[in-house]
This record gives C-alpha cells, sequence and structure tokens, in this order.
C-alpha cells in the first residue's frame, strides 16, 4: 500500500452530486471517491466527468487518476482496466505500460544520479560514452542535446527485423542528423536510447537493476518495473493493443523498439501504478527526498527541473517537459515552472512546485486498438486540476520566463 495522509471520504450534497453519480455508475469500478475536503470540490466532480466523458466515448477504456496538494488527494479507479478477451474492473492497483514517462521516472534519473556522483558529464560528447557515436558528423552532439531533445536525431529507429539492444545502439549510432545540434526541438526515442545505453556503459549494469536499486527500492515503489511480469500477476497488469494474431500485450511492453530490445530501454519499458507514481511525485516536490530517505541531491532536482533547452527553442529540462508542443498535461493554468511529461499508451503527469501539487492519469487508451485518444482529456484535467488547488489564473502556456 502506498503512504499517505489518512483520507477522509468527501461529501457534499445537492443535485450536482446526484447527477455525476449517476453519470460515474457504468464507468467506473467499485473503488470509492478518496479525497479531503481541502481540494474544490466542484473541480473534483468535473474531473470525474471528464474521465467518465473521455470512456463513453470510447477515447479509453478506463483509468486512475490521482490528484494531490499539500497532503490531501483524490484518488479515483474509472470503467476498466480490460475488454479483451473478457472485461475487468480498473482498481487503484492496476499496473500500466508507462510508455514515455520511462524518460523521467527512469533514464533521466538515472543519468543525474551518474552526474551527482561524478561518475558522468552532461555536458560531455556522447561519443566518450559510445565511440561509435561520433560517425557521420555527430562529434559535437552532447549528454545534454540528448537530454533536452535538441540533439538533431530523428523521433525514431524505425521498423525491420532487427532485435537486442546492441544492435539497437548500433543503428542510434550510426545514425546521421537531420540538422546541426542545439538548433531545433525534435522529441526524440533515439536520444533516450542513447541514453539508456550510457547509463548501462558508465553504472556497469543494466538500466532496469540500476533504476531499481537506485529509484524505486529506496522510493517504495514496490509495483514499478520493467518486464513486470517476472514479478506481477498478468490480472493486475493492464493490457493495450490487439494484435494481428487476435491476442492482445499484457505485460511486454508496447512500443516496438523496446520490445525488440529485449523490453529494457531508455526510452519506453517502464510499468507503474498511479500510487507509485504519486510517491515519485512526492519525491521531486521533497527535492529529491520522500519519507525520509534522500535518491537524489536537492541541486539535482533542481538542475533537471529548470529550463535547460536554448532560449529560443521550446523549453525542456532534463527529460522533463516544462513548455512545448507535448506540454499538455499543463493544461490551462499551471504556470511555466511546472514539468511533467506524457506516454503514448495514455499516461501521464503533471507536477507544481509552487501550488505543492500534482496529477497523475494512467491509462491504456491503445487497448483494444490504437482508436483511443487522449490528449483532449489531459489537457482538461490538467486545467481542472490547478483550479482544484486553488489557482485561478497563471502565466498562459507560450509564454516566455520573466
Amino acid at each position: 500500500m502506498i503512504p499517505a495522509p489518512t483520507p477522509r471520504l468527501l461529501r457534499f450534497g445537492g443535485a450536482a452530486v446526484l447527477a455525476v453519480a449517476l453519470a460515474l455508475a457504468g464507468c467506473r469500478s467499485r473503488t470509492p471517491t478518496v479525497s479531503t475536503p481541502t481540494l474544490d470540490p466542484t473541480r473534483l466532480v468535473l474531473l470525474d466527468q471528464a474521465v467518465v466523458s473521455a470512456i463513453s466515448s470510447n477515447q479509453c477504456p478506463g483509468g486512475v487518476l490521482w490528484l494531490e496538494s499539500r497532503g490531501s488527494r483524490h484518488l479515483r479507479a474509472f470503467g476498466q482496466q480490460a475488454v479483451e478477451p473478457t472485461r475487468e474492473p480498473t482498481t487503484p492497483e492496476t499496473v500500466y505500460d508507462a510508455a514515455s514517462l520511462t524518460k523521467v521516472m527512469a533514464t533521466a534519473p538515472a543519468v543525474m544520479k551518474l552526474w551527482e556522483q561524478g561518475r558522468l558529464d552532461v555536458e560531455a560528447p556522447v561519443q566518450r560514452y559510445l565511440p561509435a557515436f561520433a560517425a557521420h558528423g555527430k562529434e559535437g552532439i552532447t549528454v545534454r542535446h540528448l537530454l533536452t531533445h535538441t540533439s538533431g536525431l530523428r523521433p525514431g529507429l524505425g521498423g525491420g527485423s532487427w532485435t537486442g539492444a546492441d544492435e539497437a545502439e548500433r543503428r542510434a549510432c550510426d545514425e546521421t542528423p537531420t540538422q546541426p545540434a542545439g538548433q531545433k526541438f525534435v522529441y526524440s526515442d533515439i536520444n533516450f536510447i542513447l541514453l539508456g545505453r550510457i547509463v548501462e556503459k558508465v553504472a556497469g549494469e543494466p538500466l532496469d537493476v540500476f533504476c531499481e536499486r537506485e529509484l524505486y527500492r529506496p522510493l517504495g515503489m514496490r509495483s514499478t518495473v520493467y518486464r513486470p511480469l517476472n514479478r506481477i500477476p498478468a490480472n493486475r497488469i493492464a493490457p493495450t493493443e490487439r494484435q494481428p494474431d487476435g491476442t492482445v500485450l499484457r505485460g511486454v511492453v508496447h512500443d516496438p523498439t523496446a520490445r525488440r530490445m529485449g523490453g529494457v530501454a531508455g526510452h519506453a519499458g517502464l510499468f507503474t501504478t498511479a500510487g507509485d507514481v504519486a510517491r515519485f511525485c512526492r519525491m521531486f516536490l521533497g527535492e529529491g527526498e520522500l519519507d525520509g530517505r534522500r535518491v537524489l541531491k536537492a541541486e539535482t532536482v533542481r538542475a533537471m527541473t529548470a529550463v535547460q533547452s536554448p532560449p529560443e527553442l521550446p523549453k525542456r529540462g532534463f527529460g522533463w517537459d516544462i513548455d512545448s508542443p507535448y506540454a499538455g498535461p499543463r493544461g490551462n493554468l499551471f504556470p511555466v515552472g511546472s514539468y511533467g511529461h506524457s506516454g503514448w499508451t495514455g499516461t501521464s503527469f503533471w507536477i507544481d512546485p509552487g501550488s505543492r501539487s500534482f496529477i497523475v492519469f494512467l491509462s491504456n487508451r491503445n487497448h483494444p486498438t490504437e482508436a483511443g485518444n487522449v490528449i483532449a482529456l489531459r489537457r482538461r484535467l490538467g486545467t481542472l486540476a490547478a483550479e482544484a488547488v486553488g489557482i485561478q489564473a497563471a502565466t498562459p502556456p507560450g509564454n516566455a520566463i520573466r
């Protein structure tokens, strides 16, 4: 179980509550609302309604919502974690394919852990750690460029019949940049495939082993793991896409490149629960410390979450999104200076240090097919979450930091 302040069931009367209760009846699990009354109850109703509406319009089969601010929280499990081959209700303990949340929950903090230990230099050229990377004019690309998606590399490695992490590294090192480093923001899985391999070379052990020891075990994140079928019962894991043979992926990473790499990669492959993501968010709000356990130095967290990209480009930290075209989970009210990330499978979270709050939404929007879409839902949840914690006006997305 996830340690948290003792919750009280939120009670508020009136027709609005009756209406939303009736709407929720067909979409939610049997898990009750868990919340505390310091969060705006009207906005909590609207948050729940937004998720129910997305489920009703087949944008996702279900999901888990977690909003927390200064010890108060609102936790809900909605809909179904699986609809094929049988229907299974979502629970707060449902384990989701985190997709690109892997970048900020595994790879970026692993890189920065090695940085604070003096074992890795973010300003060093990538070729220092992966010598073959220097091919095709990439000598000037640094670890910083990879972390901020300003390397000039393509978004992904593409398909094919290749397999293995070594082959992925070889292909990534053989890439030719599409533009000079530092001049354009291009969100790229290749950047984090390379970073994952750098962690493994510097640490001398697999990425999943390093993250388990240095991050998840100290934080009590017991359900955050690569290749979850080695440790977690399949019936707790939300499936993703139906395959050509009619089966659905369950406990196997959805991302095709991560799958070819054996399930452990720097850009995707992690599985987690909303409760574990909440612990991770609390650690970042605590500047690297949670429940008396320090996993990152405060200066490391500040470096990761500050704007590290060139001034003329979308604002990115080391791994984190701050204000870019992918910052939909921020909504319309969380200010520049908040940060978060999203994942292809329908996962996202956003953290606002100013209000000491975060919003987590995990779903498997690509179950049973890729027809689901939670982009609009993420933005709606981000806006409502900001209102629920008392933010009524903030720097609009796209405005420069003053």
